[in-house]
C-alpha cells in the first residue's frame, strides 16, 4: 500500500486514539501492530498513538506507563471514569493533530483501511466511517451479532433519515478541528457516543463518508450485549425526542459521497 503522503507534501499529522478498560492482556500486542502499521504508512514524526486508559482496575495503566519507554511516539491518558464515550472524547479534545482516529483495542478491523480513512479526511471529508455494512466490506461474526447490528442501524437510519449505514463501527477518522466543537453536544459517555457524534455532525451538515472495511468478531469482546443495547435505545429515544432536534429532509448532495467499488480494499 503506498503512504497517504509524499516526502514533497506538507505532513498531515494523526493521532490515533485507543480507549481501554482492563486490557492488560490485548494491550501490548495491539500497539506494536497498529505501530507497524503506522510505520509504514505515514510519514515519520507526523503521527502518534493516544491510550485513553478509563477506570481500569487490573494491570492496564501501570503497562500503559511501561510501553512509553519502548514506543516514544505513545502517549497515555488516564482517566477515572469508565466509558469510552468519554475517554474518546478526553482524547480528541487534547489532540493538537489534523485528524484524530480511533479503534478498538481488539484490532477486530483490519488496520489496512486505516491510510483510506485518513486520506478520506485529507481530501476533504470530516468524518471517514468504516462500515461493516457496504457491500464490499468482509465481515465474520456471529449470526446474533450480525441480526442486531443490522437492526439497530435500520432503526436509526428510520428514525434520523440518514444514509450512512453503520454507526457503531469502532474504526473512524475525523477532523479534529471541526469535531472538537461538536463535544459539548454529546452526553452519552459509553458506547452510544459514537452515534451520537455522527447524528450531530450529520445534523450540522459535516461531510461524512463510509469506507468498506475487513472485520472479524472477537471472542473476547467486553461488550455486554444486553445492557448495550438498552443503552444505545435510550440514546436514540433521548435525541429523537430532545428539544430543537431536526433531522434533514435529505442529505446535502456536497456532502453525501457513496464509497465507489474503485476505491475499496483488495481482498
Amino acid at each position: 500500500m503506498q503512504p497517504l503522503q509524499s516526502e514533497t507534501e506538507p505532513p498531515t499529522s494523526i493521532d490515533v486514539v485507543i480507549p481501554v478498560f482492563n486490557e492488560e492482556r490485548r494491550l501490548s500486542s495491539c500497539i506494536k501492530t497498529l505501530s507497524t502499521c503506522l510505520q509504514q504508512n505515514f510519514l515519520d514524526g507526523s503521527w502518534r498513538i493516544l491510550v485513553a486508559e478509563n477506570g481500569s482496575t487490573d494491570r492496564t495503566g501501570m503497562l500503559a506507563d511501561s510501553l512509553t519507554r519502548e514506543y516514544p511516539w505513545l502517549k497515555i491518558f488516564h482517566i477515572d471514569r469508565p466509558g469510552r464515550g468519554g475517554a474518546l472524547a478526553y482524547a480528541y479534545q487534547r489532540s493538537q493533530a489534523d485528524i484524530v482516529a480511533y479503534m478498538d483495542v481488539d484490532l477486530a478491523t483490519d488496520l489496512e483501511g486505516l491510510p483510506l480513512l485518513a486520506r478520506k479526511v485529507v481530501e476533504g471529508c470530516d468524518i471517514a466511517v468504516g462500515s461493516r455494512l457496504l457491500p464490499a466490506s468482509q465481515v465474520t461474526r456471529s449470526l446474533r451479532r450480525e441480526l442486531i447490528s443490522r437492526a439497530y442501524n435500520f432503526i436509526t437510519r428510520r428514525i434520523f433519515r440518514v444514509p450512512f449505514t453503520d454507526a457503531q463501527c469502532g474504526f473512524k477518522a475525523l477532523r479534529r478541528a471541526a469535531v472538537v466543537p461538536l463535544l459539548p453536544r454529546i452526553k452519552n459517555t459509553g458506547w452510544f457516543f459514537d452515534t451520537e457524534l455522527l447524528l450531530q455532525a450529520y445534523r450540522s451538515g459535516f461531510r461524512i463518508q463510509e469506507v468498506p472495511v475487513r472485520w472479524t468478531e472477537d471472542p473476547d469482546s467486553r461488550v455486554k450485549l444486553a445492557s448495550t443495547i438498552l443503552q444505545m435505545a435510550w440514546g436514540l429515544v433521548r435525541l429523537k425526542f430532545r428539544r430543537g432536534w431536526k433531522s434533514p429532509s435529505r442529505p446535502p448532495s456536497a456532502i453525501w459521497k457513496p464509497q465507489t467499488a474503485s476505491e475499496s480494499f483488495t481482498p
